[in-house]
């Protein structure tokens, strides 16, 4: 009998179609056909906004949460591929590191408004006449406010490889690609999935400001969940509040079924220890396809190309390979490096100077570092507040899987909740018991930001050695000891990261947060935020760049003289291996 005969019938066994491909490709094929039908509405020219404007029906509902969705999903691959760009870049090369970190702090602390500013009539000009311009801006609008903290983790979780790790794929003589695919993408797969589930989520936070926004005399408003909202909070409208946080809450348990925890489920082979872990997480999803038979088989090809992909010899060229390759660094190089980027910032401060200086005076100045140091007051004590309400919540779900698996989506949907839909509580309180809307409308700043610190230490903790907490255990360490000597070590990274992301996700949410609304009542609460806000809506740009400069300003400062200390103590010190 020969091999051929042999292989045969087992090859047309392995291709012969089960029950579960059935199921699978009735997933499959509905998926498509949602993504083509949501697609063809992108294609319609802008004047089709105007014939069909957005209502209160509830019928409309599902139609404006696939378009939502869509904008989200498209806008959270951007952000992977950004993030897989823009964090190895950061973490192998010293030089570029000088660079985009600092960067980074900044992008994270632009407000989405003053992105949406700038882009809503730059890609209506790069489509004019067509819808599809108009979904760009939106999905910008949506991309950064996600792409940032999914970079600090991978950028984190990189710089954090384990030297044991590193030391055998230089016996391996891995190239840097080879490498990247193969070690650092791995080991930073469980924070970045959990940052990607809080991406998504903070997506949701901002769609109301994406969708449907004024800036000067453009006003676009697109078919989606985050306008139908602004729509209900302008008419006071309940019942439609409480259908979108219906939908809402349906969407994301759908996604989350759907698609991250199949993703969880599956990278947890890529946690880092000696021992086994005691429970893996589970996924139905996962289980459905790994069951089918045709479909896997014709997933094969594209494992085959993965693998030749993954495989290739590239190597960094020397000016970008990490520090511990490189040898000493040649300080003419650095020399001229830092000549460049000093002299760059300069050119970019005198040109604002420039433009400021026509319209504004300096006590307008003044008068905008006062709203910002306000704004940095109510940001340091919510962050305080948040890391002692949510670490240890954090660690007690993360190192319990199954506890986790109940508990994603349900913080997806909290992280989800726009500040938007609690204006009419926060409001009606305030005006109701004459309360000081500098104080109480302050919780509106944390309401979505909060939840970067209790993903990411649910991440560090999931991701924390079975064998490390074994050891504890065989060392009888409880109580304090236990915190202080062997968990909050584990997750330190993850925590900062975490904190990271939530101070400027709390600066771009002062946006939202300082200025409420509902029907004709309106508050504001002095800050940077109300600054930006009000100037924004008067089309006021002078004002809008000025408050943004600031806003930049004071964050990297922040982040330069607290974060950054404590990212160098924790990647010198509580570095695992």
């Amino acid at each position: 009998m020969t091999l051929q005969e042999i292989l045969s019938p087992r090859l047309g066994q392995a291709l012969r179609p089960n029950i579960w491909d059935a199921v699978a490709l009735i997933l499959v094929v509905g998926a498509m056909v949602l993504i083509v039908y949501g697609g063809e509405q992108t294609t319609l020219p802008l004047s089709a906004l105007d014939v069909a404007p957005v209502t209160l029906d509830p019928s409309n509902l599902p139609l404006y949460a696939l378009r939502t969705t869509m904008r989200m999903l498209l806008a959270i691959a951007c952000s992977i591929v950004f993030t897989f760009v823009y964090a190895a870049l950061a973490a192998k090369s010293r030089r570029a590191e000088m660079v985009l970190i600092p960067l980074l702090d900044i992008l994270q602390s632009v407000p989405i408004l003053g992105f949406l500013t700038f882009t809503v009539v730059f890609f209506l000009n790069l489509f004019p006449g067509s819808v599809f311009g108009a979904e760009l801006a939106c999905v910008f609008a949506i991309f950064t406010s996600q792409a940032w903290n999914m970079t600090f983790s991978m950028y984190q979780s990189i710089r954090n490889v384990p030297k044991d790790l590193e030391e055998a794929s230089q016996s391996f003589h891995l190239s840097g690609w080879q490498r990247f695919w193969r070690l650092d993408v791995p080991f930073a797969m469980p924070g970045l999935i959990w940052n990607t589930m809080m991406s998504m989520s903070g997506g949701w936070f901002f769609v109301v400001a994406s969708e449907s926004i004024t800036v000067g005399k453009t006003t676009v408003t697109l078919p989606g969940i985050g306008s139908y909202v602004a729509l209900a909070i302008e008419k006071q409208n309940l019942p439609a509040i409480g259908y979108a946080i219906l939908t809402m809450l349906l969407v994301i348990i759908a996604y989350d079924q759907l698609m991250f925890r199949p993703v969880v489920a599956w990278a947890d082979k890529f946690r880092f220890e000696q021992t086994a872990s005691g429970t893996a997480p589970t996924s139905w999803m996962l289980d459905l396809f790994r069951r089918t038979r045709a479909l896997r088989a014709l997933t094969l090809p594209f494992a085959a190309l993965n693998r030749t992909f993954s495989n290739f010899k590239i190597s960094l060229p020397a000016a970008l390979r990490m520090r511990a390759q490189g040898g000493p660094p040649s300080r003419i190089v650095d020399a001229i490096w830092l000549l460049i980027i000093a002299v760059s910032t300069c050119y970019a401060g005198w040109r604002a100077y420039q433009y400021l200086s026509a319209t504004l005076t300096p006590s307008d100045i003044l008068i905008a570092f006062g709203h910002g140091f306000a704004t940095l007051l109510r940001v340091i004590v919510l962050i305080a507040l948040a890391s002692l309400i949510w670490v240890p919540i954090g660690v007690w779900i993360g190192l319990r899987p199954k506890l986790a698996e109940r508990v994603q989506p349900l913080a997806q949907f909290l992280a989800a909740f726009p500040a938007n839909l609690a204006f009419p509580v926060f409001v009606v309180i305030i005006v109701r018991y004459s309360l000081d809307p500098n104080i109480w409308l302050s919780p509106l700043m944390i309401l979505g930001t909060q939840w970067y610190i209790l993903f990411n230490v649910i991440a560090g903790a999931s991701a924390f050695p079975t064998d490390l907490r074994e050891a504890a255990g065989s060392f009888h360490l409880g109580g304090w000891r236990w915190w202080i000597k062997v968990i909050l070590p584990g997750i330190f990274p993850y925590y900062v990261t975490g904190a990271i992301t939530a101070s400027g996700g709390s600066w771009n949410a002062s946006i939202v947060a300082e200025v409420a609304s509902w029907g004709d009542t309106h508050l504001t609460a002095t800050g940077l935020g109300a600054y930006i806000a009000e100037a924004t809506e008067a089309g006021d740009f002078p004002r809008v760049v000025l408050g943004i400069a600031i806003m930049c300003i004071l964050v990297t400062l922040f982040n330069r003289l607290l974060w950054r200390p404590l990212y160098a103590f924790g990647e010198r010190r509580l570095r695992l291996g």
